[in-house]
């Protein structure tokens, strides 16, 4: 079974939706059978890579809200964030262009860092309230993983590198018509949208796994049987047609 999930790393309800998710796969007996395979989702890709608004000054701005709105607003959103584990620190949080941290994810992929990556970017914002834009930043996040410091910041200042992986992952996301994140595409085939509740990631995985066990591998497609033309148990049979 293949997990295909698109996120972003500065959208609270995907780090949430993500432990649900690892919870209810800790409950699956079957949960080592399961790959899981992070996506590039951009929620704003025009935020300026230089910028210190924070992020109550974002929400107020982009849904018409006061600040104290927009602090109530976060402090449900937390307590959402406790429920599963996670600590959330809004009050230091900027608003962020995350489209490097999508592209050092790529990279640490192809050298299978890119579940641990994507965890360290998330705690970083939300619990550590650090700047994930920046390089240094970045590039501390790529050595606390095992990588090499040095090659990350190289492919950091590359602006070009990763790029179009990060691209193809947001093409396919618009292909399935997905507007918001997080969003789970299982197999291919079935999909959960939103950081729905743990019952809902564990009712989805028993599904899958029942009707993907019951449909065969390959569907036939073929007008008759291997006797007719073909070859098994080793021999051939060559079809005798007749005008």
């Amino acid at each position: 079974m293949k997990i295909e999930v698109w996120s972003d790393y500065v959208c609270p309800f995907c780090y949430i939706g993500k432990r649900r998710l690892e919870e209810a796969l800790e409950q699956f007996p079957q949960k080592d059978q399961v790959e899981v395979e992070f996506k590039s989702f951009e929620l704003d890709p025009n935020v300026p890579q230089k910028n210190e608004q924070s992020v109550y000054e974002m929400l107020a701005r982009k849904y018409g809200m006061t600040l104290e709105q927009a602090k109530q607003m976060t402090r449900n959103v937390s307590e959402q964030a406790a429920s599963v584990g996670l600590s959330y620190h809004f009050e230091n949080m900027k608003e962020i262009n995350t489209f490097d941290a999508h592209r050092l994810a790529k990279f640490a992929k192809i050298h299978g860092k890119e579940a641990e990556v994507s965890e360290k970017l998330l705690y970083a914002y939300f619990t550590e309230s650090k700047h994930i834009g920046e390089y240094e930043t970045l590039a501390d996040i790529a050595a606390a993983v095992g990588l090499d410091r040095q090659e990350a910041l190289a492919v950091l200042h590359d602006q070009n590198a990763f790029a179009n992986d990060v691209r193809v992952d947001e093409e396919i996301a618009q292909q399935y018509r997905i507007t918001g994140v997080p969003y789970f595409v299982i197999n291919q085939k079935y999909a959960i949208s939103g950081a729905q509740p743990l019952e809902t990631f564990k009712g989805a995985l028993q599904k899958v796994l029942e009707e993907e066990s019951a449909s065969p591998i390959l569907q036939d497609l073929s007008t008759g049987s291997v006797d007719e033309a073909g070859c098994k148990d080793g021999s051939c049979v060559i079809p005798n047609h007749h005008k």
